[in-house]
């Protein structure tokens, strides 16, 4: 972190951006800064695509005028919050005029008025985000920290500018904001700020449903997502927000016997699946979820202890309503957490000595593209911490990706379509859609995978008319 002297200058990249809007403010008059989250990033030495830009004035007006100079893309106006945005190479500015504000209880939707660039500051969420540098020449580079921000920043520690209080009661967001940053930059809450999101966790009701699920999202991309929804649960958002999820939490003891906290394991495997998911937020998604039924699942018996059967398929079905209630697409990005959930004890259970070529073509034709996503969210899951016990188990589940690739390489399963369609059935025998065309598909498929023929339209066609007689069907 650089912080000395008049360095805050070299801050302020890519050069001709800043000398450019500076120019232009001060041949309108214009008092022109950078603030919030690309000065702290910047300080960070953290990649930043995002410039805000705050003028006492029009900023719609000084981004119209900055945008011919720059040659920029088209200006982009949001009349209601009078704002506005230019693209520069890869790069988003966002203009504003200086601004105070003032809310109703039931909205976080602020009432807006011209303000100075103190009364600016004072209604940023955080002191690390109220950071700004002067661009006009007269004082370009120098450096506003009226909260001692920059303090907090090097301590990276989250504190209000104002009361805490009343920052999250008029904008509750910003404590889902608050969480994330502590997630995306290994940052603590301060106490007291801490103690002010346990206090309006309610607030968080008037948020748009997208608004929130945007923050979940992010924490779940971040370099710490287990950070985050600690800090969901500890705080008490997670139960208002994603109830589903906190019911994961605790552990039951019947006759001496316990399961492990659900909660806390689900946490390890969303960590554990990091490396294999750098941009894949459904993959982080579907460890997310991958044993979200474990509560309405969960039985204790005298013998086995605590069980959790089926929870991969009744986890499965509940994909679809956490998705809509949060706000999540209902497209194949549905589907493909819908479906890992489902498989993600398939490998696992393949583990054994006997394992079965017919198991593993299976597997295959049902993880189809999605194989190897599945197989990282599955070693992902073995979190034992008996170091003996947890390489047993990444040592057999290294055998069975082998024995995949190579069953993969022989019989070619992986999005595979059986060689004799419903068409072709229909069309052989003169018959309408009916039960029977699904069960010769059925038979055929299950034939194929169970190696009792080979995958060969001469074979499905002769085993196709043999099974056509056992159900009474001619040609």
């Amino acid at each position: 972190m650089n912080t000395s002297g008049n360095s805050y200058i070299d801050l302020l990249t890519p050069p001709t951006i800043f000398k450019t809007i500076s120019k232009i403010a001060d041949r309108l008059n214009q008092p022109v800064f950078v603030i919030g989250g690309f000065v702290r990033d910047q300080i960070l030495n953290r990649e930043t695509k995002d410039i805000d830009i705050v003028t006492l004035g029009s900023g719609i007006n000084l981004a119209k005028k900055i945008s011919k100079e720059l040659d920029s893309s088209p200006v982009k106006i949001f009349k209601n919050f009078g704002t506005a945005m230019i693209l520069v190479d890869d790069i988003e500015i966002q203009f504003v005029g200086a601004r105070k504000e003032s809310y109703k209880s039931d909205s976080r939707n602020p009432i807006v008025e011209n303000g100075t660039i103190e009364e600016d500051q004072n209604r940023r969420d955080f002191t690390v985000n109220a950071l700004a540098i002067s661009l006009n020449k007269n004082s370009f580079g120098e450096f506003i920290d009226p909260f001692n921000g920059l303090i907090d920043l090097k301590n990276k520690v989250l504190k209000t500018p104002l009361d805490p209080d009343i920052t999250f009661s008029d904008d509750p967001l910003r404590m889902m904001r608050a969480i994330r940053f502590c997630s995306q930059l290994d940052f603590k809450i301060e106490d007291i700020t801490l103690a002010a999101i346990n206090k309006n966790i309610n607030r968080i009701k008037i948020v748009a449903q997208e608004r929130i699920t945007e923050e979940i999202n992010k924490i779940i991309l971040s370099n710490q997502p287990s950070v985050g929804f600690k800090l969901l649960e500890k705080t008490g958002l997670l139960k208002i927000i994603f109830p589903e999820f906190q019911l994961l939490k605790g552990v039951d003891i019947k006759d001496g016997k316990g399961h492990k906290d659900n909660f806390y394991h689900t946490l390890q495997v969303l960590d554990n699946i990091l490396p294999y998911s750098k941009d894949n937020l459904w993959l982080r998604w579907s460890a997310l979820l991958h044993d979200i039924a474990k509560p309405n699942t969960k039985r204790f018996n005298p013998k086995q202890g605590w069980t959790f059967h089926g929870h991969e398929d009744k986890g499965a079905r509940m994909v679809p309503s956490i998705f809509r209630r949060l706000k999540l697409p209902l497209d194949n990005k549905m589907k493909y957490v819908q479906k890992l959930v489902l498989l993600h004890l398939r490998p696992i259970s393949l583990t054994n000595d006997s394992i079965t070529d017919s198991a593993l073509r299976r597997l295959l034709f049902d993880a189809g593209e999605d194989l190897d996503d599945l197989m990282n969210l599955c070693k992902s899951d073995i979190t034992s911490k008996n170091k003996e016990k947890k390489n047993k188990y990444l040592k057999r589940f290294e055998t069975v990706k082998e024995k995949l690739v190579d069953l993969e390489d022989r019989d070619k399963i992986k999005n595979w379509q059986p060689p004799i369609d419903g068409k072709e059935i229909m069309s052989t025998f003169k018959l309408k859609p009916c039960k029977e065309v699904g069960l010769l598909k059925e038979f055929i498929k299950n034939a194929i995978l169970d190696g009792e023929i080979k995958n060969d339209y001469k074979e499905a066609k002769k085993f196709m008319l043999t099974k056509a007689k056992e159900l009474g069907i001619n040609e």
